[in-house]
């Protein structure tokens, strides 16, 4: 209990400790109207909202099923899955988001490839533009699974009721990509956040008065199967600490921001509200099964049946259901905005404006085609594979722009520097380690790869950083 009381109280704590220190070292503007909500407003996506609809609406792009089905699933670890939802989510997540949204405020919200060719290089785009569409595609197509599994389930769970709901699911997906930002999606977010807190917050009272005690922290690896802490945590806990589905969601709020000074509490802020809903799920987890029974629930029905057991022996049947209800939410707020997300990133690739609804419809409709495929070849499983180390790749992309600005601007690139070179190094030995996404290399030789894989991308942005750098001090 110990654990999980101080594990809340450090995550508080470090937005406003840390928090503010990367707000300082980014430097705000504290000027009305200066903000691309203001300077671009279209009246579609670049519309300035008040601070809190921001945050609500910040809170459920960035949340999915990420920060319940991932803490869930790190739980097979044991306690230890704590300290990354920590320390990932102050010193890594939470930087990761303010600075993406906040580099994208003085970018006129430009998204995370447009990004990236500025900072990095502009050879670089088409690559990232790449690993964010598949990225936001594999979200919105694993969003549409796992909300029509969840309140098919609850409907009863017959083929037909499966079908009908993906239908509308899908519907829904085209109608919020298409519209303007406020006339759904501002609209009903601050409710359904409303839900999602109300979710978290009885779940997490509900696990004080369960019979078995939240355990208190060690570094022994308790996984069934003994799959290896490094690198394969940092993948299976990655919305709640650190991820790069983020960076496709934040420049939708850059969009929507009145002021640069919001940016602390609706970026980093909302990411520490994240951490704290993974932690209330990983230590629900652990308190009420065991990992060898959670492996087996996992095994039948996956981190849904899982969701839905926990629910119920903690909250009852009704509150259960309330519950479960609160968390569908969830992947369906971030299943929206990720094909809206898509749209906005291939409008501005191929230089299409979004203001005529006919443009909109002309990028959309192939995405939801694609998702659509996807969705009838691919198994929810493996679709959750490659989806989890996309996004982090994409996370390293995001952070490794963030050391870029940082060095340019010659401010305490550091912090982002030391996480992009963690989840780079992550990444990289991951993809040698793993047998069915990867080469199946061994565990030594993967890390090594990793690590060195990670050393040469920080000498070449930091390089080539340094460069731009000098070269912009010469023509001035």
């Amino acid at each position: 209990m110990f654990t999980f009381i101080a594990s809340i109280l450090l995550l508080i704590l470090g937005y406003f400790t840390y928090g503010k220190f990367v707000e300082k070292v980014f430097g705000v503007r504290d000027i009305e109207e200066n903000t691309p909500s203001h300077t671009e407003n279209d009246g579609v996506d670049f519309i300035p909202l008040k601070k809190q609809k921001n945050a609500f609406i910040q809170l459920l792009n960035i949340a999915g099923v990420g920060p319940i089905f991932g803490p869930i699933l790190g739980a097979l670890y044991g306690p230890a899955a704590f300290l990354w939802i920590v320390l990932g989510c102050i010193f890594a997540g939470g930087v990761h988001d303010y600075l993406t949204g906040m580099i994208s405020v003085r970018n006129k919200g430009l998204q995370l490839p447009a990004l990236a060719a500025k900072y990095i290089g502009k050879p670089f785009s088409h690559l990232v533009n790449l690993f964010a569409l598949i990225l936001l595609l594999l979200v919105g197509t694993v969003f549409v699974v796992a909300p029509s599994e969840m309140i098919s389930e609850l409907l009863g769970g017959s083929q037909q009721t499966l079908l009908i709901i993906t239908g509308v699911i899908f519907l829904y997906y085209t109608v919020a990509t298409i519209l303007p930002i406020d006339k759904i999606i501002g609209r009903i977010y601050p409710f359904l956040g409303a839900m999602l807190l109300f979710s978290a917050l009885a779940i997490g009272i509900g696990i004080f008065f369960s019979s078995n005690p939240i355990p208190e922290i060690n570094f022994e690896n308790l996984h069934p199967d003994a799959i290896p802490f490094y690198p394969v945590i940092f993948l299976t806990i990655s919305c709640g600490a650190l991820s790069g589905f983020h960076a496709t969601q934040t420049p939708i709020i850059s969009r929507t921001l009145n002021n640069e000074k919001d940016g602390r509490y609706v970026f980093y802020g909302m990411m520490i509200a994240e951490g704290i809903i993974a932690m209330v799920w990983a230590a629900a987890a652990m308190t009420i099964t065991d990992q060898q029974e959670m492996a087996q629930l996992l095994e039948v029905g996956g981190p849904g049946l899982v969701v839905n057991r926990l629910a119920t022996i903690i909250l009852g049947s009704v509150g259960g259901t309330v519950a479960v209800i609160g968390i569908i939410v969830l992947p369906i707020t971030s299943g929206d905005t990720s094909f809206r997300a898509a749209r906005m990133i291939i409008a501005e690739y191929i230089n299409l404006p979004q203001k005529k609804i006919k443009n909109r419809f002309v990028i959309a409709i192939p995405i939801f085609a694609v998702s659509f495929l996807l969705l009838t070849i691919v198994d929810f499983e493996m679709l959750w594979r490659y989806f989890s180390w996309a996004n982090q790749v994409t996370a390293a992309i995001a952070l490794w722009t963030g050391t870029a600005y940082l060095y340019q601007k010659g401010n305490y690139y550091w912090i982002a520097l030391v996480p992009a070179v963690f989840i780079t190094s992550v990444v990289g030995s991951y993809i040698f380690y793993d047998s069915d996404l990867g080469f199946g290399l061994g565990l030594t030789l993967s890390k090594w790869i990793g690590i060195g894989f990670s050393a040469s991308c920080a000498l070449l942005i930091l390089f080539g950083s340094g460069l731009k750098k000098a070269m912009n001090f010469n023509s001035k």
